[in-house]
């Protein structure tokens, strides 16, 4: 035979994020009413620095858990102190992350550079190509947070990135942190997506309404809330479809997200 080719350099290890591959089939989905997915059924990636819980799939192919709408990723992080991401790159996705303990430093190949602390928000619009490294700002203890990858409406689009700060005076409830439109307290993203960061004391009540056509995520991050006769506890998430309104009662202290969208 001819000559032996050779194999080109590795693959890089973060590649472009395509939802739909002509080359399998497409996902189910998940069905009308409520679905549960329990933290332990969560997908898991560890590292000496790194543990990582997957509520979708995240570099695997899964038929039901591949997303809910534009909501592809929703990993749940925490860091070691001082460790994080190297510089990597991310193209045409809306990349949200919320702190819920801790410092993260990201820097970026367009001149960002914002620690985070407890409760911040920050939002990527990737576009045309974006790198950024994540890290831990802190030498002593850990950071957890929570980051949300979402199909942007548009492609193509220039690089951008912003973040909020937690308000000064925490209330109970809900409170919007991203949506189409950017607001004093709330992120901008691309897309028809309305992402609530919620905190209930025990024995509170929640009631969302949930518009005809749209879907809501629900996330708990800590504590214990009865969704329906359903307990759900920290980790657990569950997709809510077909439903006119979402009604949660605290059973313990709670924090959670709420992911409400078409």
């Amino acid at each position: 035979g001819g000559a032996a080719r050779r194999r080109g350099p590795p693959a890089p290890r973060y590649r472009r994020f395509v939802a739909d591959s002509p080359r399998r089939p497409r996902p189910i989905g998940l069905s009308s009413g409520v679905t549960v997915r329990r933290a332990a059924e969560r997908d898991r990636t560890t590292k000496p620095w790194l543990d990582s819980r997957h509520t979708f799939a995240f570099g695997t192919y899964d038929r039901v858990w591949s997303g809910l709408g534009a909501l592809k990723v929703l990993n749940h992080d925490w860091i070691a102190p001082g460790a994080g991401f190297e510089l990597h790159p991310h193209w045409d996705m809306e990349i949200v992350t919320w702190v819920l303990d801790g410092a993260l430093r990201h820097r970026d190949d367009r001149g960002g550079d914002v620690v985070l602390g407890a409760d911040d928000v920050q939002r990527i619009s990737a576009g045309t190509g974006i790198s950024h490294s994540e890290h831990n700002a802190s030498a002593t203890a850990p950071v957890e947070l929570f980051q949300l990858w979402i199909q942007p409406a548009h492609k193509g689009r220039a690089p951008s990135h912003d973040h909020r700060r937690a308000p000064r005076t925490p209330t109970a409830g809900l409170r919007l942190i991203a949506a189409p439109e950017a607001g004093d307290d709330h992120v901008a993203i691309d897309q028809d997506v309305h992402l609530h960061a919620g905190t209930l004391p025990a024995g509170a009540t929640l009631d969302h309404t949930i518009a005809a056509g749209r879907r809501v995520w629900l996330q708990l991050a800590r504590g214990a809330v009865a969704l329906d006769d359903l307990r759900l506890d920290a980790g657990d998430g569950a997709a809510i479809i077909d439903r006119p309104r979402v009604a949660l009662t605290a059973l313990d202290d709670a924090r959670l997200l709420l992911v409400d969208l078409a």
